[in-house]
């Protein structure tokens, strides 16, 4: 897995994030277990509650497509402190993630680190703790 490559094309998502009301950008790239690779960025919205991460536009585009399951997800923003996803993002990337997710967090610099599902979001909510 080309985790550089991964970086970097968040890093062009980043750049068609609309934010006018944080200024914030993000950007994020999904790699699915079946090799195809997704980006998305952060639409936000006057009713801020209808706003949506990058990390979560580029996981609806995968899933849109055909594609349930994730390897990896770099996250990047204009920050110069690496970008984590949120708490919500965080639910949603364990939906989707697979065994061995990789989530790649950047700097606008595209300096990462790496991080699996249970570093992110131990003890997740998931389906089988509906059964």
């Amino acid at each position: 897995m080309d985790y550089d490559f991964l970086v970097k094309k968040a890093m062009e998502a980043r750049e068609n994030a609309y934010a006018p009301y944080s200024g914030f950008r993000v950007g994020a790239c999904i790699q699915t277990s079946d090799g195809r690779i997704y980006t998305g960025c952060n639409v936000e919205n006057s009713s801020f509650g209808a706003a949506i991460c990058a990390e979560r536009t580029a996981i609806v585009k995968a899933v849109s497509e055909g594609s349930t399951k994730i390897s990896a997800i770099a996250i990047t923003s204009d920050s110069d402190r690496l970008t984590y996803p949120c708490g919500i993002c965080r639910q949603v990337i364990s939906e989707f993630a697979g065994d061995d997710i990789k989530i790649i967090c950047s700097d606008k610099k595209g300096q990462y680190k790496i991080y699996g599902m249970n570093d992110i979001l131990p003890h997740a909510f998931t389906r089988e703790d509906m059964e």
